[in-house]
């Protein structure tokens, strides 16, 4: 059995005890713009295994900037991860995510949540077309060169994935778009490589499925969209059992972090709160007032994004603040 997360390790159940990883290679040729149990099975995986595969942008072009799927956000998958039941919780580590083509997109006016009602209507640029950046991969920048854009600049790359998420509780299907509970497209800017993600399971086998991959992306998300272009993904999976998680928690090297989703701002907040408290207490040794009094004074917040459907916030704890055990 290999270490998984030094939060956890105590109570790991690895499936992968006495089985062999194997690493996929997955070229998908469905995608789907809900997430949802009943989509079939794309591949099926087992703890501990390696999947490399590709994503299509937003709207659905691939690494040639071929349309192979209707926008909004198609996703990759499902991935059905042998031995996931119900209450289990998905660890999903994001070993890589690179940018395979030449060009992304993005919008170009600031979102209506991310402004004041007022500034919306003196604008002076009203025309919300998007803007082609040019990727150079070699020198890890993204460059926007539009007559409409004064001045020019380039951003460094920093690619991450919008959506990553697993089938929803009750059978509901959810656009891809939304984020939730079950991940989705939460649109975080710090979900890139080397991340690990820890989802709840909801039906069996998972079903995980990923997309919307961004060249970079400002927190917030507030012009509605990242660097929008295709990825090529590779990530593992492990499982905890009988480890039940309301909402999705990621880990660093540097913090702990929970993400809740919800309208207004404010409950992705209080979910991500909670959530955090209930982590803290399960897994690292503090009692209920104690992770309060801990959080009162650490907890840091991200804001994911205010433009989906449910708003993003993150709550994160640096791990270097957390008492020895």
């Amino acid at each position: 059995m290999r270490r998984l997360l030094a939060s956890a390790v105590l109570a790991v159940v690895f499936a992968t005890a006495g089985l062999r990883a194997d690493t996929h290679r997955f070229v998908p040729t469905q995608f789907y713009n809900t997430y949802s149990f009943a989509h079939p099975p794309a591949l099926r995986v087992k703890p501990g295994d390696r999947v490399i595969t590709t994503t299509l942008d937003a709207s659905g072009a691939d690494k040639d900037g071929t349309q192979k799927a209707q926008g909004p956000n198609p996703q990759t998958g499902p991935f059905y991860v042998e031995g996931a039941e119900p209450g289990d919780l998905l660890v999903v580590r994001i070993e890589k995510i690179e940018t395979n083509r030449a060009t992304a997109y993005s919008g170009s006016l600031l979102a209506p949540y991310s402004v004041d009602p007022a500034s919306i209507a003196t604008r002076q640029d009203k025309d919300p077309k998007r803007v082609t950046w040019q990727i150079d991969k070699a020198a890890g920048i993204a460059r926007l060169e539009d007559p409409d854009v004064r001045p020019a600049f380039t951003l460094p790359l920093k690619p991450m994935l919008g959506c990553v998420g697993v089938a929803p509780a009750r059978k509901e299907a959810i656009t891809t778009p939304t984020p939730g509970a079950f991940g989705g497209n939460m649109d975080y800017a710090g979900l890139t490589a080397g991340v690990t993600v820890m989802l709840p399971v909801n039906e069996p086998g998972a079903l995980l499925f990923i997309g919307d991959g961004h060249a970079r992306q400002g927190e917030g998300e507030v012009v509605g969209t990242g660097l929008e272009t295709s990825m090529d993904v590779e990530f593992t999976v492990e499982l905890i059992k009988k480890k039940p998680a309301a909402w999705p928690r990621m880990e660093t090297a540097t913090h702990l972090m929970v993400l809740g989703s919800a309208r207004p701002l404010i409950e992705a907040l209080q979910h991500a709160t909670s959530e955090m408290l209930r982590w803290l207490v399960a897994d690292h040794g503090f009692s209920e007032r104690g992770a309060s009094v801990f959080m009162g004074q650490a907890l840091e917040y991200d804001i994911a994004n205010v433009v989906d459907p449910n708003f993003t916030v993150v709550a994160k704890v640096p791990k270097v603040l957390l008492p020895r055990r």
